[in-house]
């Protein structure tokens, strides 16, 4: 007998879950060393601005940065429109895009990203993922398969087992304010 979740319901645990742990914790997520040894020069990172509770990838961007990595931030406009990634100076203006995302604006130069550093809502010990539910990461990652999957979330993020659909990627790692866990 297959067991079937609502996706709706976990999504709405898992934010409670995730929210009331980042009302009392102030640890940052700091960069592992399975992360610096993938930040080479050239390589284009794409971070993003936490909305809400979601695990701040700030420190993260910031070593790519000084490994002379190129930033970008996703670009949302409509649900039916991907997602872009675009280039990101730290120093640039944001816009106020789509679900409350602080995104660069639609003129800046479009990249193809390397790494995709990714928030979530919840993963599980194969590295399976539960975002948003508007599927913009599931076509990012289809766009660009050779690019590195890495989520970024908080510890209590992680849940036994999710469901997933056929055209779900696995990550391939996932950063929490305890570290590193690679996908087995």
């Amino acid at each position: 007998m297959q067991v079937t979740i609502d996706k709706r319901a976990l999504r709405a645990q898992i934010r409670a879950k995730r929210d009331r742990f980042f009302a009392t914790s102030s640890t940052p997520i700091e960069p592992p060393t399975a992360l610096l040894a993938l930040l080479k020069p050239g390589l284009c990172v794409t971070s993003y601005i936490p909305v809400g509770s979601e695990a701040d990838p700030h420190h993260l961007a910031a070593a790519a940065r000084a490994a002379c990595c190129r930033l970008a931030l996703p670009h949302v406009t409509t649900r039916e429109v991907p997602m872009r990634f675009l280039g990101w100076d730290e120093h640039a203006a944001l816009v106020e895009g789509r679900y409350g995302l602080s995104q660069p604006p639609s003129d800046a130069p479009e990249v193809k990203p390397d790494i995709i550093l990714t928030p979530m809502l919840a993963f599980d010990a194969k590295l399976d993922r539960l975002g948003q539910g508007a599927g913009y990461y599931d076509r990012a990652f289809a766009t660009f398969p050779d690019a590195w999957r890495i989520g970024v979330a908080w510890s209590v993020q992680q849940v036994e087992s999710l469901p997933t659909e056929a055209w779900d990627m696995p990550l391939h790692a996932v950063i929490t304010e305890c570290g590193w866990i690679p996908r087995p």
